[in-house]
């Protein structure tokens, strides 16, 4: 078989799939739904406050409840107006107080873990200027295996905390 004789072979080819291409109807796009929270996870009390010095990080706190039968873990957060979130915890070391990150925070069947001030929190950094107190934003734990829950939380002055929350 000669050049031409490919060449031609292959633009038939191509042609027969072109116009076998335009008789089809174009498949509709499909979103992707986002993945359900695990089941039996919730998430009430959310509210985030705002740093005192512009420029530094905020913090959410929340109660997140895990009612089934599994344990479950977070991987990660997002804040929705901040450029990174990241989950903490303070504690001491060396009787100074200290703040590590948290890779990953197993919520125990049956149980509820609580973000609060002096304890677990997500860091939110490079907030954006649309964070304003007396408004709300959206937060989203991602948990290992790619289920997510969102949901929505206050977002405060500095200092204004809950009472009965610590400092």
């Amino acid at each position: 078989m000669n050049t031409k004789s490919i060449l031609a072979s292959v633009a038939a080819f191509g042609l027969v799939l072109g116009t076998a291409a335009c008789g089809e109807e174009a498949a509709e796009p499909t979103a992707d739904a986002a993945p359900d929270a695990p089941e039996g996870i919730s998430v009430t009390d959310g509210w985030m406050a705002l740093p005192a010095v512009a420029g530094n990080p905020g913090a959410v706190y929340f109660t997140i409840a895990n009612s089934s039968d599994r344990n479950r873990m977070i991987r990660a957060a997002d804040v929705q107006g901040a450029g990174s979130a990241a989950m903490h915890q303070m504690g001491t070391w060396n009787l100074e107080p200290s703040m590590e990150e948290v890779m990953q925070l197993d919520i125990p069947a049956g149980e509820s873990v609580e973000f609060k001030p002096g304890d677990y929190h997500v860091m939110a950094m490079d907030l954006s200027d649309s964070l304003q107190v007396g408004g709300e934003t959206e937060v989203t734990l991602t948990f290992v295996g790619g289920d997510k829950i969102s949901f929505p939380v206050e977002i405060r002055a500095p200092g204004d905390v809950p009472k009965g929350e610590a400092e």
